[in-house]
C-alpha cells in the first residue's frame, strides 16, 4: 500500500464527505479511492468512516486520525513548495572553476544575463588549472580547455573553438604577413606551455589535402595566455589564439589574424565537468545548459576556417617538454 497516498485519500474522503466526491476533487476513479481507504483501515485495525446511503461518516477513531493527518499532510506540501520554489527561483552558491581567459572572455560577458534569471543565486567562480588540483575540490562545475583527465567527473566536451594565427598591425607592417603557414619560421612566436609544461612550439595546419608544420620560435614563453595576448597586443610578435578569448580585440582591429584559409590542428577543445552527485541539483542542470547554449552561440564566431573534431595531438599524448621534439621522434 501506497501510505502516502492513502492518507491524500482518506483526507479529502473526509472532508468531501463521499468516496465520488474524493475521486473528483483528485482527479482518480471511486474505485481507486475505495481501495486505498480500505487499505489503510485494515493496516490500522480501525474502523474510519461509517458508510451509509447519505455518504460517509467519520467514526471517533476516524476523527482523532484526521486531526492527526492533517499536520502531516500540510508540512509534507510544504516542503513540495520549497523543493519547487528552489527549482523555480534558485538560491544558494554555485562554484565554478575555469580557467582565466574563459573566465574573463566568455563566462564574464553572459554571467550578469544568468544574474538577472537567477537573482537570489550566488556564484563563485573560481580559476583553476586542473580539475585535479587541491584548490578545484568544492568546484561543482568545470568549465575548461584541453584534454582533462578526471575519470571521477561526468565529462562533456562542447567543441573546439576556431583558432587563428594573429598578431598587432604594427608587427605584420614590419614583417609582412605570412601568405604560407612556413614563413612563421622566420617571425617572433610567442608560445604557450599548456599545465603539463610542454612547450607548444609546434604549429600545425590543414589547407584541404595540404598539412604544414612548423617549429616557431620566440624570445617568449608563458604558461599564461593572457601574458601572451598583452605582449602580441603590444606588437612583440605572433601569437595563437581561439576566437572565444580574443573577440574584443580582433573587433577593434588590434589583432589582426593572418592565414586564414588554414585550418589550426591541435588546439584544445572546451570541456564543461561536474561530478555525479550535483547532476541532478537545479543549479548545477540550468548552468550547464546555460554553457552549452552560450558556447553554440560563439563556437562559430571569429576569423579562421572551421575546426574539424578536435582530437589529442601525438605531442600531448607523447607528454614531451617541447611539442616540436614529439615530432622529431615521430620523424625518426
Amino acid at each position: 500500500m501506497d501510505k502516502l497516498r492513502a492518507l491524500q485519500y482518506f483526507v479529502a474522503a473526509a472532508e468531501e464527505g463521499s468516496l465520488s466526491a474524493a475521486g473528483r476533487r483528485l482527479g482518480v476513479t471511486v474505485p481507486a479511492v475505495q481501495k486505498l481507504v480500505n487499505s489503510l483501515e485494515a493496516s490500522l485495525g480501525v474502523r474510519l468512516f461509517e458508510r451509509n446511503a447519505q455518504g460517509l461518516q467519520l467514526t471517533a477513531g476516524g476523527e482523532q486520525y484526521l486531526e492527526a493527518c492533517r499536520p502531516l499532510l500540510l508540512e509534507l506540501e510544504a516542503v513540495d513548495e520549497v523543493v519547487t520554489r528552489s527549482e523555480r527561483r534558485m538560491a544558494g552558491t554555485l562554484v565554478v572553476g575555469t580557467h582565466a581567459q574563459i573566465a574573463q572572455h566568455l563566462l564574464l560577458p553572459a554571467l550578469p544575463h544568468w544574474h538577472a534569471r537567477h537573482p537570489d543565486l550566488q556564484v563563485d567562480l573560481r580559476i583553476v588549472g586542473r580539475a585535479s588540483d587541491p584548490e578545484a575540490a568544492a568546484v561543482e562545475v568545470f568549465v575548461v580547455l584541453g584534454w582533462p583527465e578526471a575519470d571521477n567527473l561526468v565529462h562533456k566536451q562542447l567543441g573546439q573553438p576556431r583558432s587563428f594565427i594573429a598578431a598587432s598591425p604594427m608587427h605584420w607592417r614590419r614583417h609582412g604577413v605570412p601568405q604560407h603557414p612556413d614563413e612563421l619560421a622566420r617571425h617572433n612566436c610567442l608560445i604557450l606551455r599548456n599545465p603539463n609544461g610542454t612547450l607548444i612550439d609546434l604549429w600545425e595546419f590543414r589547407r584541404g589535402t595540404e598539412k604544414a608544420a612548423v617549429a616557431v620560435n620566440g624570445w617568449l614563453s608563458s604558461n599564461a595566455r593572457d601574458v601572451l595576448l598583452d605582449a602580441v597586443l603590444a606588437g612583440e610578435g605572433v601569437g595563437r589564439f581561439t576566437a572565444i578569448t580574443t573577440r574584443q580585440y580582433l573587433q577593434s582591429g588590434r589583432l589582426v589574424p593572418a592565414l586564414l584559409d588554414w585550418e589550426v590542428l591541435g588546439a584544445p577543445p572546451l570541456n564543461l565537468m561536474f561530478r555525479p552527485g550535483v547532476r541532478r541539483t537545479p543549479r548545477v542542470r540550468q548552468f550547464v545548459e546555460f554553457v552549452g547554449a552560450l558556447v553554440e552561440q560563439t563556437s562559430s564566431d571569429g576569423p579562421g576556417a572551421p575546426t574539424s573534431t578536435p582530437e589529442r595531438p601525438h605531442w600531448y599524448r607523447r607528454g614531451t617538454g617541447r611539442a616540436s621534439a614529439a615530432r622529431s621522434l615521430a620523424d625518426g
